[in-house]
């Protein structure tokens, strides 16, 4: 790894932690991109969970700060996720990187249309999310998702947790974190134990997803939304092309 590559993942893991924090579809970004250094894919799945820790554990500390967690309750609901986390985690350690590329590809064009799907109180969603084992099998299924790749997976949290609970999106945000922070470190342990970590790259990487948590939280509200999402998108289908038609 040379120190212009090291500098790169560092800032893309800036704009990814903050995008994360605040909405959520940053691993969309750096995941395709530690690809585009040369790691396989199953290696830069792994690797990008080091930044995942990282950040949301910033990020659950700052939340905690400005206003302390209720963990007695709080922990419930990413204890739902943990299960499906752990079996995504170990499927994922068992798919080729040429299969995990095209999958990938998929997940892409899917957050891509979902970043221009706002969540809307009003929707039948609310409905459906309230029904406690319906909204509990949704989040081991999310569990399963984000164990295997992680990308978008906050705007399916966001959706969920949104729906079920009725609460301000920085509530939702605030719980987003702290869910997949806990999902997250047995997930990463899975890959370690698989060999499948860079850990030069992904220490870089971590180090700008923390910087930019940081400053999600930090500034708590949401500006420039509708550019972020306009840039993002278009750098996903750059994105997605370019592994679509790579050999």
């Amino acid at each position: 790894m040379s120190e212009y590559q090291g500098f790169l993942v560092f800032f893309i893991g800036i704009f990814a932690g903050f995008i994360n924090v605040m909405a959520g579809g940053g691993s969309a970004l750096s995941l395709p991109f530690l690809i585009f250094l040369g790691l396989d894919g199953a290696v830069a799945n792994g690797t990008n969970r080091i930044a995942i820790f990282l950040q949301n554990a910033i990020a659950t500390r700052t939340f905690h700060q400005q206003r302390a967690y209720d963990f007695k309750t709080e922990l419930i609901v990413p204890l739902w996720v943990l299960p499906g986390a752990l079996m995504g985690a170990l499927t994922a350690t068992r798919v080729s990187g040429q299969a995990f590329n095209q999958v990938l590809v998929v997940v892409l064009a899917l957050v891509v249309v979902s970043m221009f799907r706002p969540l809307d109180s009003q929707s039948k969603l609310g409905v459906f999310f309230k029904t406690p084992w319906i909204f509990k099998t949704a989040l081991f299924l999310i569990g399963f998702y984000g164990g295997f790749i992680q990308v978008g997976v906050g705007f399916l949290i966001m959706s969920a947790v949104f729906h079920h609970f009725q609460i301000s999106l920085v509530g939702v945000n605030r719980k987003k974190v702290l869910i997949v922070l806990v999902y997250t470190l047995p997930a990463l342990l899975i890959f370690i134990a698989n060999d499948l970590i860079d850990w030069k790259l992904g220490l870089f990487l971590a180090l700008g997803n923390a910087t930019g948590a940081w400053a999600a939280v930090k500034l708590s509200i949401k500006k420039g939304d509708k550019l972020v999402k306009v840039v993002m998108a278009a750098a996903l289908v750059i994105v997605a092309a370019k592994l679509l038609f790579s050999p």
